[in-house]
């Protein structure tokens, strides 16, 4: 499973991220409808535009090419991503977790 921050920098114009967000959108959708997407959500405590995805795929090499067809990448966000398995699941993580 990967942890995916992603962070549009601050340097691209609102009517550029106007413009390309919805596209951004359409391609979280695709993989989120593809089941390798699990949650995913901008982040609330800030004003950057950031947010964060968790994935499931087969490997880094495919995530790697899902990301790659961001309209953001390469160089309009920075993607950190970080490998995680997690150990512990919470029984309730549907009703805690708001769509």
């Amino acid at each position: 499973m990967y942890i995916i921050n992603i962070t549009v920098k601050s340097d691209i114009s609102e009517e550029q991220h106007n413009e390309l967000f919805p596209i951004h959108v359409e391609w979280f959708k695709k993989y989120f409808q593809a089941g390798q997407f699990l949650m995913l959500g901008p982040y609330t405590d800030t004003d950057a535009h950031s947010g964060v995805i968790f994935a499931e795929t087969e490997s880094r090499e495919t995530l790697q090419k899902i990301l790659e067809e961001d309209c953001y990448y390469p160089n309009l966000a920075e993607y950190e991503i970080r490998e995680f398995a997690p150990k512990m699941i919470a029984a309730n993580i549907g009703k805690v977790v708001k769509a």
